[in-house]
């Protein structure tokens, strides 16, 4: 760790600075402690139901830091296995496959920050001078340039970067979470896949009605006996044929929270998921969380995401044009080709196969169980 480097840990949070800690504000965050821990839970605003379960999961995939006097509160990144090694001679492995638990996750992510490397990241983004910043993902480097030319490329809408060399522009005014992203996604191959999210959100729910989804399912996943399940559930799992899984009609009066939104190809194949956490049938909305690196530079990695539709028409399908997938879909890095698709329900909609909803057989009961609790515990409210 560098020295300087202060870690205050309370309520889930992770803070990270530079300069001295006086015992005056460690106690003061001692004393908010519990506060801060009843403010951060789930529950308070989500009840005991299913919702919460998801959201808490979900919660577990933020952390807030102070990296060089900025406080930043931090998505897990979006990490796959080999993404962008289309032009690379090799593979491009990432930490943990994109399946590993948050918490050994943001491990991995505090040694990163706390590394003389990204010290001087930082000092390059804070230098009061434009350049471009030019990643290498297969050694995990990065570098600077400097060079008129191609800086005037860029301002000009012309990308020079390649999949795995992406170039960002920077005007050298210090670092920005979008930055912090870059370097964790770049250099520190670090985060969780779609799947990876999404597994670990079903495996929470799994968990408060005592059953070991890995374990459960490890035969389902392809593993061999002494592998761990979640490295080998991809989003080909969440396939509606997979045996193990139901496909139910996707109108919106029969959703749930605990369903799998399933993204399809033209031909059917299962390319992308996200996990319904609640549905409000009053104000008409429906929140989804997923982990995808297509998206506005600040929804990179695990974020929220929205659909709208009329609560006088619950019966209509998520494919229906009255339905607003709010979720836009963007480059990864600036400057580079866009998503063939303009947010999430264009991409819900496409091909002649269309998105999908299936449910995990193996939690119906938990769920089921988890909300007539909630319904006999909490007093009726819009979600």
């Amino acid at each position: 760790m560098r020295a300087g480097l202060i870690v205050l840990s309370f309520a889930g949070t992770l803070l990270l600075g530079l300069g001295p800690a006086s015992p005056a504000s460690a106690e003061a965050h001692s004393r908010d402690d519990g506060n801060l821990s009843a403010f951060s839970k789930a529950s308070t605003e989500w009840g005991n139901g299913v919702e919460a379960i998801i959201e808490e999961a979900y919660r577990k995939c933020f952390r807030t830091y102070i990296v060089d006097g900025r406080v930043m509160t931090l998505h897990m990144p979006f990490g796959q296995n080999d993404e962008r090694s289309e032009l690379v001679e090799g593979k491009l492995p990432i930490f943990g496959g994109g399946k590993a638990d948050p918490v050994a996750l943001w491990d991995g992510v505090d040694a990163i920050l706390a590394s003389e490397d990204f010290a001087a990241y930082i000092a390059a983004l804070s230098d009061g001078r434009e350049k471009i910043i030019v990643f290498d993902i297969e050694s995990r480097t990065w570098s600077t340039l400097a060079d008129q030319f191609y800086i005037d490329r860029m301002t000009a809408g012309d990308y020079p970067g390649l999949p795995a060399k992406p170039f960002v522009l920077n005007l050298g005014r210090g670092i920005t979470p979008a930055d912090v992203y870059n370097y964790l996604y770049c250099v520190g191959r670090v985060g969780m896949d779609c799947s990876g999210f999404v597994w670990f959100a079903l495996k929470s729910v799994a968990d408060a009605g005592g059953i070991n989804l890995d374990r459960t399912l490890l035969r389902a996943s392809g593993a061999p006996r002494s592998a761990k399940a979640p490295l080998f559930i991809g989003t080909r799992f969440f396939d509606p044929r997979n045996g193990y899984l139901t496909q139910v009609r996707d109108e919106i009066a029969n959703l749930r929270p605990g369903d799998v939104i399933l993204f399809r190809d033209g031909d059917g194949n299962p390319v992308h998921s996200g996990i319904i956490q609640s549905i409000d049938r009053v104000a008409g909305s429906i929140r989804y969380l997923q982990s995808t690196d297509e998206a506005p530079q600040e929804e990179r990695g695990v974020h929220e995401s929205f659909i709208a539709f009329d609560p006088a028409n619950p019966s209509v399908s998520l494919r229906d044009p009255s339905v607003v997938w709010k979720q836009k879909r963007d480059a990864a890095f600036f400057g580079e080709l866009d998503s063939p698709y303009k947010d999430d329900g264009d991409r819900y909609r496409t091909g002649k196969w269309g998105g999908a909803v299936v449910r995990l057989g193996a939690i119906q009961k938990v769920i089921a169980t988890l909300t007539a609790k909630a319904a006999r515990t909490t007093p009726a409210r819009s979600e």
